[in-house]
C-alpha cells in the first residue's frame, strides 16, 4: 500500500472515531492493553462488595461494569457527567431501578452524606474529601486509575512536547491526599505495562477517541509520524507503548452505620 492509500484508510478510521459508553469493540483484536496488570479490578470489587451494601459507581461510563456486578438495584447508585453517556445511563440504568444522577463535578456529588458502604471509580475523576463525606463510617473507596504518564511514549511519537493532561495522578501523591482527608489506606499499587497496536488505523481511532491524551491529533497533522509507525508494524508486527495504572483502596475510619441513602 502506498502513502496515499495509507492516508485514505487512516482518515476513514479518523471519521469513525466516536464511542458510546466505554466500548472499544471497534478495535478489538487490533490492540491489546491491561493484559498483565498485577491486580484484577473485578475480583477486588467482588472481595469487598456484599449484597446488603449501598453501592455508588462514580463516572460509570455507560454503566457496563456496574451492570455486570448484578448488585441489587435498590442498593445501587451511579453518576456520570459526559453528556452522551448521561443519556445512555438514563436509558439503560434508570429502568433497572438504579438511582442514576448526572454529575460532572467530583467535588459536588448529588447524594447525602454517609450514604454509601462502598464507592467505586474506574478511570474517573474524584475528590477525596467528597468521598469521605459520602461514605458511611467504615466504608470503602476502591479505584483503578489511569496515571499521569499513561501512553506518554506514544504521545511523544505523534505530538512531541504535549503537556500531561493530568499531572499529579500517581500513587504517591494520591495516597497522601487520601490520608490527609482522613482515610486509612488498605492497599496501594502502581504498574507500568505495555500497550500494543497491530495496525495504524487502530491507533488513529484510539488517539481520536482519547482526545485528552492526544489533543489536536489528526491524520493530516501527524501523517509522517504515522507512516513511521506503519513501517515499524511491517517490520516488527506492532507498535508498543506504555500504560500507567495505579490501584487505591481506602477506608473511612469508624464503624459501619445502617440506614437508607435514598432519602
Amino acid at each position: 500500500m502506498d502513502r496515499s492509500k495509507w492516508r485514505a484508510a487512516w482518515k476513514e478510521e479518523e471519521a469513525r472515531a466516536h464511542i458510546q459508553g466505554w466500548d472499544f469493540s471497534h478495535i478489538q483484536g487490533r490492540f491489546e492493553e491491561e493484559r498483565d496488570l498485577p491486580w484484577n479490578y473485578r475480583e477486588l470489587v467482588r472481595e469487598y462488595l456484599r449484597e446488603d451494601m449501598d453501592l455508588l459507581d462514580c463516572d460509570t461510563g455507560g454503566g457496563e461494569f456496574l451492570r455486570s456486578l448484578g448488585h441489587p438495584a435498590d442498593r445501587t447508585a451511579a453518576t456520570e457527567g459526559w453528556p452522551p453517556n448521561v443519556k445512555l445511563c438514563r436509558e439503560v440504568l434508570t429502568p433497572l431501578g438504579v438511582d442514576f444522577r448526572e454529575c460532572a463535578d467530583p467535588s459536588a456529588v448529588p447524594f447525602p452524606g454517609e450514604a454509601f458502604d462502598i464507592i467505586l471509580n474506574r478511570h474517573g475523576a474524584f475528590d477525596p474529601a467528597e468521598l469521605f463525606r459520602l461514605l458511611k463510617p467504615g466504608g470503602v473507596f476502591l479505584t483503578e486509575q489511569v496515571g499521569e504518564d499513561n501512553e506518554r511514549d506514544l504521545v511523544e511519537r505523534v505530538l512531541p512536547g504535549t503537556p500531561k493532561p493530568f499531572p499529579h495522578k500517581n500513587l504517591r501523591e494520591q495516597r497522601a491526599a487520601f490520608e490527609a482527608a482522613g482515610f486509612q489506606i488498605l492497599r496501594g499499587e502502581e504498574a507500568f505495562r505495555p500497550i500494543f497496536f497491530y495496525d495504524v488505523g487502530a491507533f488513529v481511532w484510539f488517539a481520536r477517541v482519547i482526545e485528552w491524551e492526544f489533543p489536536g491529533f489528526s491524520v493530516d497533522r501527524c501523517f509522517d509520524r504515522l507512516c513511521a509507525m506503519q513501517e515499524e508494524i511491517e517490520a516488527e508486527g506492532a507498535v508498543r507503548g506504555t500504560i500507567h495504572r495505579y490501584l487505591l483502596i481506602a477506608k473511612k475510619e469508624g464503624r459501619r452505620r445502617p440506614g437508607p441513602w435514598t432519602s
